[in-house]
């Protein structure tokens, strides 16, 4: 169910609890009365004194009840019966405003932590179906509590304790699974929310700076200029704002749970935060508009970006020291209709692909992408969508060849991993440094090999051809779902098919699959209709592999994801006298697709499947991903 709909859910529950409250919640149960009889008003004893005897005191035409009922607790509901100060006060207005106010705000906290735990236990992967359900009951037994038991006290307590007592377990078990600095109900989490709260409304402390310095998670972050170049002076100018230790509380869980992005995205009343763990977006504890504001700024300023700015889009970059590394963050921000929306790349060099080994090809392919790039020259493309691996895939080929033997020239956009003994060009289109430009003057240079973060237009696709043909091994990207489909690609940018065919040498096309979890993945027996489906043989798939459907508790190892890492799924197009002649002649893609699969091309999802029999990813995540 979506967030939105358990949110209407309870507040049309707390509604019907409120309405049946303020039905009961009375000072005293109002008894039946007998039909009044009507009496005639006292008038003054003769002489002007006292009220004849057995004449009423009452000024209306009821009399007052004699056994000392009252009707309400407030006011009195008829101001003729004219009864004794001691008893008129209480009657009157049958609400109880102080207890209803009590139930009203019990029934405002349930509704807003539930929610909590509901986003909250999501962002985490903390049971949140159990969760869910488990706070939706206490609400349930609470508010019949409150009403049904006579003594209001008690019932209360009982209400306190139906409503925190679930939410006290979630949370013990949410802080066994976040670092120490996200925890939440600790001594210091209580000091700091007190201490945040009082500065609202301008009452500060035990001195906020000194506070803030002493706390928060071991990550130091490092301010960058415009050059990208070191500025320890953004560091010192970011370290006495406010929010700066949610800041990196923030940047600290994402490397924990081995994010590769934060998103930072307003709404209207807070901050919402999502990261990408092994390509799926989580949401995380978001920011109310006040701190998120201030948290956004001090990115702002770490890039050198301009903060007053909120509506032009504006990129920088920072870098930040956690446990013994540096790591760099790419930061983009746009305008939104509801305020600046951030967007980080964290960039770790330590997950980072270093060899063609680590890539997880099987062993025919990798021994045709080694060939390949030990020519001495040619073009390889590397085609696949936004954060498939394309650049991780193409850094594993060059560190496979020798860069002290060769002279290795890169143009990126940006700089993503550092590379020893290699010359490395960031692209700057303000500056009017593009990738043909660049590609123009590195020819100059004298490389051995060219490496292009992508090709993007007809000058970029053309110079790289033109350096494949004169004695340079290129690698590049391109956007494209296949390879035929990526071979098609350079033609419809405006090369020419006889340059394509004699300058290319492969194409490899990939998707990045997440990797079950070796310690929780459970094995099933797989349906014979599916595995016909797939092209399987029933009587040989024993089992196939997916993440557990009822965990016990949640793995210590994935944190509940069921995956934990990823793993490529290829697809390689080797260019053949015989392809490179279909090229020549502009021959239909479907004619050098069934070429291809004479030569022992396999598709993407037949190398998916080949993953699934092995038990490294399971089949609904092939589908997922490879269409």
């Amino acid at each position: 169910m979506r967030t939105t709909s358990r949110f209407q859910t309870r507040m049309l529950l707390g509604v019907l609890i409120l309405f049946f409250s303020g039905a009961m919640a009375q000072g005293q149960a109002p008894v039946p009365v007998q039909n009044p009889v009507p009496v005639p008003v006292a008038g003054p004893a003769p002489g002007g004194g006292a009220p004849a005897a057995g004449s009423v005191s009452a000024v209306g035409k009821y009399p007052a009840p004699h056994d000392g009922f009252t009707r309400g607790n407030t006011f009195p509901s008829r101001p003729d019966h004219g009864l004794s100060a001691k008893i008129a006060p209480q009657i009157g207005f049958y609400l109880s405003l102080v207890k209803l106010v009590c139930i009203v705000a019990m029934l405002a906290f349930w509704i807003h932590y539930s929610n909590w735990v509901h986003e909250d236990s999501r962002g985490l992967q903390v049971r949140p179906p159990f969760w869910n359900g488990i706070m939706l009951m206490g609400g349930v037994a609470a508010f019949p509590a409150v009403l049904s038991i006579p003594v209001f006290f008690a019932g209360f307590l009982a209400m306190i304790f139906s409503v925190g007592t679930p939410l006290g377990f979630y949370i013990v078990e949410r802080n066994s699974r976040v670092p120490e600095s996200r925890r939440v109900m600790t001594p210091d989490h209580i000091y700091r929310w007190t201490q945040r709260q009082l500065s609202k409304v301008g009452i500060h402390i035990g001195g906020r700076e000194k506070a803030e310095k002493a706390s928060g998670p071991p990550i130091t972050f490092i301010g960058k200029t415009k050059a990208g170049m070191r500025d320890d002076s953004r560091t010192r100018q970011v370290e006495s704002s406010k929010g700066y230790v949610a800041a990196k509380e923030l940047v600290y869980d994402a490397l924990l749970r081995r994010s590769t992005d934060i998103h930072l995205e307003p709404s209207d009343d807070e901050l919402r935060i999502r990261i990408r763990i092994d390509g799926v977006m989580y949401p995380a504890e978001p920011f109310d508009k006040a701190l998120g504001d201030a948290i956004i700024n001090i990115f702002k300023v770490l890039c050198a970006i301009d903060i007053t700015e909120k509506r032009r889009s504006q990129d920088g970059s920072f870098a930040a020291i956690a446990e013994g590394r540096e790591i760099d963050f790419r930061v983009a921000s746009q305008g939104t209709r509801h305020g600046e929306k951030l967007s980080m790349r964290i960039l770790d060099q330590a997950n980072s692909v270093g060899t063609i080994e680590k890539l997880g090809m099987r062993k025919q392919l990798q021994r045709d992408l080694e060939t390949t790039i030990a020519q001495p020259h040619g073009l390889m493309l590397v085609c696949g969508p936004t954060g498939a691996g394309k650049s991780t895939t193409l850094f594993a080929c060059i560190n496979g060849i020798d860069s002290y033997e060769k002279n290795i020239i890169t143009v990126e956009d940006p700089i993503e991993y550092k590379m020893e003994n290699v010359t490395q060009i960031e692209t700057n289109t303000k500056a009017g440094n593009t990738f043909g430009k660049s590609l123009r003057s590195i020819l100059r240079q004298d490389p051995d090999v060219i490496m292009i973060g992508e090709i993007r237009d007809e000058e970029t696709a053309k110079i790289a051809c033109q350096a494949a043909n004169t004695g340079h091994m290129v690698f590049s990207t391109v956007h494209a779902n296949d390879t035929i489909t990526a071979l098609y690609r350079l033609l419809d940018l405006g090369v020419e098919p006889f340059m394509i065919s004699t300058s290319i040498s492969a194409i490899l096309a990939q998707r990045l699959v997440r990797r079950l979890c070796p310690k929780c993945k459970e094995a099933y027996k797989p349906k014979a209709s599916l595995l016909k489906a797939v092209g399987l043989p029933p009587e040989k798939i024993k089992e196939f592999y997916r993440p557990p459907t009822n965990p016990v508790s949640p793995c210590t190892k994935c944190n509940g994801l069921g995956y934990i890492g990823r793993v490529g799924v290829f697809e390689m197009l080797l260019i053949t006298p015989r392809i490179r002649d279909m090229i020549r002649d502009a021959a239909t893609m479907s004619s050098i697709r069934n070429e291809a699969r004479k030569n022992g091309m396999l598709y993407m999802q037949e190398e998916g499947l080949r993953l699934v029999v092995r038990g490294m990813t399971s089949v609904d995540e092939i589908s997922r991903v490879v269409k």
